[in-house]
């Protein structure tokens, strides 16, 4: 197989009728999905997402696609292809249009709808282009047939892309659930005949690749989901991804099998779920949905609150509850649902929500104690279906993080498809598509991009370095006047501290010898304010480090009066 290599170059240009294939996200990660396709000098985007952020990025709340790649060529995209309405696969549209605003979105009925709101709130009206199943639509040099795929969002679409260098098929995220509950499956026909014709890269999601078998159907949820209604005398909280619309619906059923009424909580929520029982795709039963406002009226066996949060996110309606910082509360009695699966790294965060809801009295049921989740993501029997039934002649595994790649891959060569055929690219690696054969050619810069805030771009990995060192080992402020003339110290050294468990006084012991280091480097000719500074740095950090076994942020002044 072949793998990037960390002396990988620039690519060279681009060779006339050839395709370049660029991930600027979602290989080697879970999230902020994004590929730029190029051909003949245009480009092609097929979506365009965010990451969520870890423990080890404090303060940042959302990572997006490195644009830096497109920003100085953002006239020749002709069009944003999203393959489903996740936020892992549209939730940085906005930014990318704030670059361009005319560039066309293209996507099914759902996933622009969800787009389009999501657009109102960034003030940006997008140039929209609706597509469906069995289309077929030409952007600029690239032809887009649109082929129905199972996932655990309505809608979704795999897109097979030709150009004169070949087809390209990507399946965007997809399963093979065969009784799915809106009876829309994985239109395997298509991707045989797609197969017939000839596929030069399959571009697969990977995510469920390690996994064996066949992914659990959709279907098998709804008895747990009323066993655990059935059993619950106090309220319910089920909390799952604001736009799985297939497990709100279980939810609802559930609820009016058992005389329940449902609040939707948060703002994602209730837009999306409004959006969605609009265009049809969620059937609400007469009667079952309520404001939350009127819940408080209802007894507690006729509640269920349906919120965002299972993956323990910190400013989520599920983690705030925990918290006892949300207007709603739980306790003996009650009964919470995590409906979703863990996406990894946030299992300390699910797993401290957990605890804060059973330490509240909550019976907490979630997907290791119950089968209240299913994934959306194929299995390793289901991609080997793919595989033999495209016979792809090469293959360049997509959505997931290094161990799934490493895993699809290896189920494509099982099947046939030349080992020197399967393509393992992260973020950034380039790989370019000449006469059948796709190798990788080089590599662009491809960083994470923050958002903290109002702020996009400007937080760097120095400034997080900072943030994690305030959190883990606290802050130590130095302040000290030196005479220019002659180099005494005529005030202070003053030391504070943050974040310490000792008392500012276990500082005394250390201030001499922060006089007597200053005094001596300006005998030595060492007046410059700066290097003062540094002077009263090590000479505090090696005491500290020594003393206290701290390694701090150390900020020094020095005056030079």
């Amino acid at each position: 197989m072949s793998h990037p290599q960390p002396e990988l170059e620039l690519p060279p240009v681009l060779e006339p009728g050839a395709l370049r294939v660029v991930a600027l996200g979602g290989l080697g990660e879970i999230g902020r999905n994004m590929a730029v396709l190029e051909y003949e000098g245009r480009l092609l985007i097929i979506d365009c997402g965010v990451l969520f952020p870890e423990d080890h990025q404090p303060g940042v709340d959302l990572i997006l696609p490195d644009f830096s790649y497109i920003e100085d060529r953002m006239d020749l995209i002709d069009a944003i292809v999203l393959t489903h309405g996740h936020e892992d696969h549209i939730g940085g549209v906005p930014y990318l249009l704030k670059m361009r605003r005319d560039i066309p979105v293209v996507g099914s009925k759902l996933t622009l709808a969800f787009v389009e709101a999501k657009l109102k709130e960034h003030r940006i009206t997008p140039v929209l282009n609706p597509v469906r199943e069995g289309d077929v639509v030409a952007f600029g040099e690239f032809s887009c047939e649109f082929v129905a795929v199972n996932h655990s969002i309505p809608d979704a679409l795999a897109v097979a892309v030709t150009t004169g260098a070949g087809t390209i098929l990507h399946t965007g995220d997809f399963k093979m659930d065969q009784l799915p509950l809106d009876g829309r499956i994985t239109d395997l026909r298509a991707f045989a005949r797609l197969g017939e014709k000839g596929v030069d890269l399959f571009m697969a999601d990977s995510t469920n690749a390690e996994v064996p078998g066949f992914v659990t159907p959709e279907r098998e949820i709804g008895p747990t989901l009323g066993r655990v209604f059935g059993d619950s005398d106090g309220r319910i909280v089920v909390a799952s991804f604001a736009s799985h619309v297939h497990r709100v619906q279980q939810v609802l059923d559930a609820a009016h099998e058992h005389g329940r009424k449902v609040a939707f909580v948060g703002r994602s929520m209730v837009r999306n779920m409004g959006i969605a029982a609009d265009l049809g795709y969620l059937k609400v039963p007469p009667g079952v949905v309520a404001e939350l406002r009127d819940m408080n009226s209802l007894p507690d066996n006729q509640v269920v609150l349906m919120c965002t949060g299972s993956q323990g996110e910190p400013m989520a309606a599920l983690s705030r509850i925990a918290n006892q910082s949300h207007q709603i509360s739980v306790g003996h009695g009650d009964t919470v649902v995590l409906a979703s699966s863990l996406i990894p790294g946030n299992e300390n965060a699910v797993f401290r929500v957990i605890n804060g809801l059973m330490r509240l009295g909550a019976k907490v049921v979630h997907s290791g104690n119950a089968k209240v989740h299913v994934s959306g993501h194929a299995s390793e029997g289901e991609l080997t279906y793919c595989y033999n039934i495209l016979r792809p002649k090469n293959v360049m595994p997509v959505h997931g993080e290094v161990r799934h790649l490493i895993a699809n891959g290896a189920i494509a060569v099982r099947t046939g498809v030349p080992a020197q055929n399967v393509i393992l690219a992260e973020d950034g690696v380039v790989v370019d598509l000449i006469d059948g054969q796709a190798r990788i050619v080089g590599a662009v810069p491809c960083g994470y991009v923050y958002v903290d805030g109002s702020s996009v771009g400007t937080v760097t990995e120095a400034e997080l370095k900072d943030r994690r060192i305030l959190s883990e080992e606290g802050f130590v402020s130095l302040f000290a006047v030196v005479d220019s003339s002659t180099g005494k110290v005529i005030a202070g050294p003053q030391i504070m501290a943050r974040g310490f468990a000792e008392d500012d006084v276990v500082f005394e012991s250390i201030k001499p010898s922060v006089t007597a280091a200053l005094e001596e480097a300006a005998m030595n000719g060492n007046v410059d304010a700066h290097q003062l500074q540094q002077v009263m740095r090590r000479t505090v950090g090696r005491w500290l480090s020594s003393r206290l076994r701290r390694k701090p942020m150390i900020l020094p002044v020095v005056v030079i009066a």
